[in-house]
């Protein structure tokens, strides 16, 4: 039996698959599985089919980490499917825990990007051998030789092995599922890449022999077998029906036995009486279990070190919807419901921690604002009604010092908005380190800049680029507490009143700033209806109606010239409120609202506000 399970680790490679947003990650792998024999010819399968979640296919990023399998010339490949944004990263730490090597995939025009750099950053340090493929040489303005340079830069920056830095390249177009090892010569169809993975990624260690222990890196439920606990195989062998022991974090041990057994073969599970060293599997019965601890045998338990991920660095307020329209469109809106919804997200998901504020009142703490928004978003179209508030950092007192997080920003965009970008980030208190102009016309900007300065700007910058630009970060660390930044210029237009918005009054204050709302919409009093063009908020009557004497022509043709409203996006609405205001999340809606609903309420919480700041000064 040891022999059998012997050859069968020697026939399999465990891979992880590391590259940006939009490099071609989830491209390439489609073509393996289509050339490795997974599909058949004529079987009808979509696009970017490890996204399999709504939102992965609408934004085009990995958020969840997939595991899939292809077979050449009899061996066995296990991939890793990552999350290539630096806000997923728990899902990417768990990960690299369950892989003998990597592929870095990097786009030919582009290169390695800054959150390409903190995922490898982390394989490295793991000892985790990489196979570099540079994607997408078909592009016009494609650079793979220099590319490949700043690949090398990279892996020196991030003190590689010797061993690592001699890794082995692959020039590919995924979108054709073609490659070839070499800069120039003709494309061929995968062949190469996959005899390059086979001869550079060790096949796992371990001996088939030893007590078992398994890492849990994902529980994933199922209707009929319960959560099933999804993990690799580390050492010894696991067999269906086997006695096991439950090992958590905290030091406790409880038995339990493998219900079913499963391993990954293409894009779903097979049944398997046993699995070995390094094998990928699902376990069923293993309740109780949580990420990030391990399964280890019935008779001699050896828990594994449990896996730890960066700690959070935003928070957000989730709160239940107390507005005039709370409970029109959501299923579930109570503070239980949303309770049990946030705890449960936490149990699934290593990066985000949840903590009570009060009865209606909770506490999410996680990686960045795309990370929250996700899970808003997800919330939302469950059937949850809920409010949140604005980001905000998570500090630490160093020394006797208030310290934040800090990001390291980098840019590209065309020369002409060199100016107004670095003034913005300027005088968000970030400061320029580097800048490259590669002479096509655009450069590259890195700027080390404090998490609050980043909050809101992504749409400002947007606009300042004519939408060409792109901006990317990732954390750096803490740093001493860098002083004010004004997170918003602008004020609010708030409405006074309930009622429902006319073209009238839309007309009337069109000039006022940007309206957020449209005609014969419901609004209620405290909803924000628009973006004053001052810094001070201002109270409006969008519900005013014309007087039905003398209306004519002349009034028709000014309500023709109203400007259509401003519709923002879930993580526009977060970058645009204030810590004053909340975000209204709904199935069917996002509305802005005042945190005080009353105008007087709000004055005094203002004046409180201003008081107990004049104190700490």
């Amino acid at each position: 039996m040891g022999a059998v399970a012997c050859r069968v680790a020697m026939n399999l490679r465990n891979i992880a698959i590391i590259a940006h947003v939009d490099h071609g990650k989830t491209t390439l792998v489609d073509a393996m599985l289509w050339q490795s024999g997974t599909f058949r010819q004529n079987q009808d399968v979509r696009e970017r089919v490890l996204d399999s979640m709504d939102l992965e296919r609408e934004k085009g990023i990995t958020i969840m980490a997939k595991n899939a399998s292809v077979s050449y010339g009899g061996i066995k490949i296990n991939i890793a499917d990552t999350p290539g944004h630096v806000d997923f990263g728990g899902e990417v730490e768990r990960t690299l825990r369950m892989v003998d090597g990597v592929m870095l995939l990097v786009d030919a025009a582009e290169g390695p990007m800054p959150q390409t750099r903190a995922v490898l950053s982390k394989a490295l340090e793991l000892g985790l051998p990489p196979v570099v493929v540079i994607n997408k040489i078909d592009r016009q303005d494609a650079r793979p030789a220099e590319v490949l340079n700043e690949i090398y830069d990279l892996f020196i920056d991030l003190d590689a092995t010797e061993e690592q830095i001699e890794f082995p390249v692959i020039y590919s177009v995924a979108r054709e599922g073609r490659c070839r090892r070499s800069p120039d010569g003709d494309l061929t169809d995968l062949r190469p890449l996959f005899e390059t993975l086979v001869e550079h990624i060790p096949p796992p260690s371990g001996a088939p022999d030893h007590p078992l222990q398994v890492l849990v890196t994902n529980v994933a439920p199922d209707d009929y077998l319960g959560p099933l606990a999804i993990g690799r195989v580390v050492d010894g062998t696991v067999r269906n029906r086997q006695a096991v022991t439950l090992c958590g974090r905290d030091g406790s041990r409880t038995p339990a036995a493998v219900a079913e057994l499963f391993i990954y073969q293409g894009l779903g599970r097979v049944a398997v009486p046993s699995a070995g060293p390094g094998e990928i599997v699902a376990l069923a019965g293993m309740s109780g279990i949580g990420l990030g601890e391990s399964i280890a045998d019935g008779e001699d338990p050896q828990p594994l070190p449990a896996i730890d991920v960066d700690e959070p660095t935003l928070s957000m307020e989730f709160s239940i919807n107390d507005s005039p329209f709370s409970g029109k469109d959501g299923r579930y809106v109570t503070s239980r419901q949303l309770r049990q919804r946030l705890l449960k997200e936490a149990e699934h998901n290593l990066a985000i921690r949840v903590e009570p504020a009060d009865a209606d009142r909770f506490l999410v703490y996680g990686r960045g604002e795309l990370q929250l928004a996700v899970l808003i978003e997800q919330m939302r179209r469950e059937g949850y009604e809920f409010s949140v508030g604005m980001p905000r950092v998570l500090t630490r007192t160093v020394h006797g010092a208030v310290h934040e997080p800090y990001e390291l920003a980098t840019i590209e965009a065309a020369e002409e908005y060199q100016g107004v970008v670095v003034g913005k980030l300027g005088a968000r208190k970030g400061v320029m380190v580097k800048m490259a102009n590669r002479g096509s016309g655009r450069i590259r900007l890195e700027i080390e800049i404090p998490s609050r300065g980043l909050i809101g700007y992504r749409t400002e910058f947007l606009t300042d680029t004519k939408g060409t630009g792109t901006l990317t970060h990732m954390f750096i660390g803490y740093r001493p507490w860098a002083g004010e930044i004004v997170h918003r210029s602008t004020g609010a237009l708030v409405a006074d009143r309930d009622g429902r918005v006319t073209g009238y009054a839309m007309f009337n204050l069109q000039e006022r700033g940007a309206l957020f709302v449209g005609p014969t919409e419901p609004v209620y009093g405290g909803m924000l209806v628009g973006e004053s063009s001052r810094n001070s908020d201002m109270d409006v009557n969008i519900t005013k109606e014309k007087k039905l004497t003398n209306m004519r022509a002349s009034v028709l043709k000014g309500i023709e010239k109203i400007v259509p409203p401003t519709r923002m996006s879930l993580e526009q609405a977060i970058e645009f409120i204030r810590q004053d205001e909340l975000i209204e999340v709904t199935p069917c809606n996002l509305r802005l609202r005042k945190r005080h609903l009353d105008p007087n309420e709000r004055r005094y919480h203002a004046r409180q506000t201003e008081d107990s700041l004049q104190t700490a000064g």
